[in-house]
């Protein structure tokens, strides 16, 4: 079951990751390292965040979907 955002948490955060749904396909480098960090400046927009405790806070790691990205999109737009 995918996680949600949850603020309290996240201000806690000190480290991110990011992994890749299947539905994402082939994007080229310069396209993730963009949506990786847009998603990650954003995270309330991502569909299934992870957050795991280490040592200094949590870690967040976002798996990112077609739809996050979709979302990321529209909300350049307004």
């Amino acid at each position: 079951m995918a996680k949600k955002f949850d603020p309290r948490i996240d201000d806690l955060v000190m480290e991110t990751r990011t992994l890749w749904d299947d539905s994402v396909g082939d994007l080229s480098p310069e396209d993730r390292a963009w949506v990786a960090s847009e998603i990650h400046r954003q995270p309330q927009l991502a569909a299934n965040i992870d957050y795991s405790r280490s040592h200094t806070g949590f870690t967040r790691v976002i798996t990112v979907t077609l739809e996050d990205i979709q979302r990321l999109y529209l909300s350049k737009e307004s």
